[in-house]
């Protein structure tokens, strides 16, 4: 039985459900690992992507993962940098979910590169002059930050522990959190800033273009924004969600709420900047570039409905739920805020991938449409699969979370 691994004075579901669990697991591993050898061995024209959309799917699912990761690093920069005390109940939660989200965005950027055998490219042969050269070397970094963090984890497994030398290694690893937590906060705040300022600074690309500050367009400043406002209520609802399928409680309420207020700031901040960027972009960017505001959508797959949506359903609400007490302490309204602000951020991201190629720019071009076919959710749902599986593994045998024996006892 593997019962003597589990964390100190918790308790688990048998051996029989969790091969159950993770035979549900497998199965979604195993059908996106055969759509991922299906794209690799014939190319990426087995997917819907074409020379017109070489950002789709893949991009928008790998931007809105790395923008609801930003818990890690924001928590972790308010916990060893901010010395909020709270945040410690539920720390090693953002890391594996940053973790997860970071390891996973590289995964399926080895899929949308075409040839995964030339990812070294962007290593040994820089381009200067790309921000995406500056993503390419921050979420590297960042991601084995995030290894550095998850390992003393790890360390503490109640079997590995007992060894005196693995026990005083995860100890030193804890003392120096903050230099790390430091080191991430830098890293990712560059690469969040500039996979917005690579949109903001597409001239020939009305719908994402944008004025700036030096050299930074507003897009640079406002995903490090949205990020930060999103990541810590995505930790929230990854961890009740845990609570719902394991049947225990995890983490105190007023953490979630201190998570909660914390993300509603950020967003309250973000959706200031958010609405005098949008103004400013309609009544002054938009008409010297010759366009019209009606101009920059079509129908319902690109329909102004997405624009609002953004703004006000997953913006301005969730904002309000989360800064006001009354409405945060209500453990149903606060996770709807959380579940309409993550969604914000993944229209965000969406509509800055996809809409912005899809609209013509020269007087010759049409309105594109694109849809995913079934590889590129197969290979995105791996993913999924692949975060499920670290988590599953994590909560079985680590102790992730501190409070879980006193509130279950």
């Amino acid at each position: 039985m593997d019962s003597k691994l589990f964390p100190e004075g918790t308790t688990r579901c048998s051996f029989g459900q969790y091969l159950l669990w993770l035979g549900f697991i497998g199965a979604i591993l195993l059908w996106g690992v055969y759509a991922a050898f299906l794209i690799l061995y014939n190319g990426i024209g087995v997917t819907a992507m074409d020379n017109y959309f070489g950002f789709a799917l893949w991009i928008t699912f790998d931007l809105a993962v790395i923008a609801l990761g930003a818990g890690a690093f924001f928590s972790g920069f308010l916990k060893y940098i901010l010395k909020i005390k709270q945040l410690e109940k539920i720390i090693n939660l953002t890391v594996i979910v940053g973790f997860i989200c970071y390891s996973g965005a590289m995964l399926i950027l080895t899929m949308d590169i075409g040839q995964p055998g030339r990812a070294w490219f962007g290593y040994w042969h820089p381009n200067v002059h790309s921000m995406l050269t500056e993503v390419i070397f921050c979420i590297t970094c960042y991601c084995t930050v995030l290894i550095i963090e998850f390992v003393p984890l790890i360390l503490e497994q109640k079997q590995l522990n007992r060894n005196k030398f693995i026990h005083s290694l995860a100890h030193n690893m804890h003392v120096h959190m903050a230099l790390f937590a430091g080191i991430g906060t830098f890293l990712s705040t560059f690469h969040q800033g500039s996979l917005g300022g690579m949109y903001g600074v597409l001239i020939g690309r009305p719908y994402a273009f944008r004025d700036g500050f030096f050299i930074w367009p507003w897009t640079f400043f406002l995903f490090v924004l949205s990020a930060v406002a999103s990541g810590p209520v995505f930790t929230v609802l990854v961890c009740t969600l845990m609570e719902k399928i394991t049947g225990k409680k995890l983490v105190e309420y007023k953490v979630k709420a201190l998570m909660g207020k914390i993300a509603g700031s950020m967003l309250c901040l973000y959706l200031f900047f958010k609405y005098l960027d949008t103004w400013a972009w309609a009544t002054d960017v938009l008409p010297r570039m010759g366009f019209t505001f009606d101009q920059m959508f079509y129908q319902v797959i690109y329909g102004q409905w997405l624009f609002w949506s953004e703004l006000i359903v997953c913006g301005l609400v969730p904002a309000v739920l989360l800064i006001v007490p009354a409405f945060r302490n209500r453990p149903w309204l606060l996770y709807t805020a959380a579940l309409l602000d993550c969604a914000g951020i993944v229209i965000n991201r969406y509509v800055f991938t996809v809409q912005t190629l899809a609209l013509p720019v020269m007087p010759f071009d049409k309105w594109y449409t694109y849809a995913p076919n079934w590889s590129e959710y197969a290979t995105s749902l791996m993913i999924v699969a692949y975060g499920m599986l670290v988590l599953t593994l994590s909560y079985r045998y680590l102790p992730v979370f501190p409070q879980e024996r006193e509130l279950n006892s």
